[in-house]
């Protein structure tokens, strides 16, 4: 399926600017606690995505892919604190806040289609 190679593609990009982040958040703003907090939810998305290409089943397959939109979701919300606390600028937060929401609109799209494939038997 096409969409989980772009899932794939897109929760690893956003996975390294998460990093990224918390890196600087760590170094130049010396925040530990949320920098850690946003690090783990937001590189959780992309390894419970890779983790769904190996499914044992398709019910698994959607529970993976539902974890991923819920650590896409906690993302937001670390991002929203880190804005709304100084640590990042708008720019940035726009940037990467906009980029957490067409993951999370990817993951619906794909846990909505799988379903109906399951319901359907395919």
């Amino acid at each position: 399926m096409v969409n989980e190679n772009v899932i794939r593609d897109k929760s690893f990009e956003f996975a390294l600017r998460i990093v990224k982040l918390s890196r600087f958040l760590q170094s130049e703003k010396r925040e530990f606690v949320i920098s850690k907090q946003v690090l783990r939810s937001g590189t959780a998305i992309g390894a419970l995505v890779r983790e769904a290409e190996h499914a044992e089943s398709k019910a698994d397959f959607i529970h993976k892919m539902a974890i991923a939109q819920k650590e896409a979701n906690e993302t937001a919300y670390w991002l929203e604190l880190l804005h709304q606390s100084g640590y990042v600028d708008k720019k940035g937060f726009d940037s990467m806040i906009g980029e957490q929401a067409e993951i999370a609109k990817i993951l619906a799209s794909i846990i909505l289609t799988a379903k109906k494939r399951m319901v359907n038997g395919e």
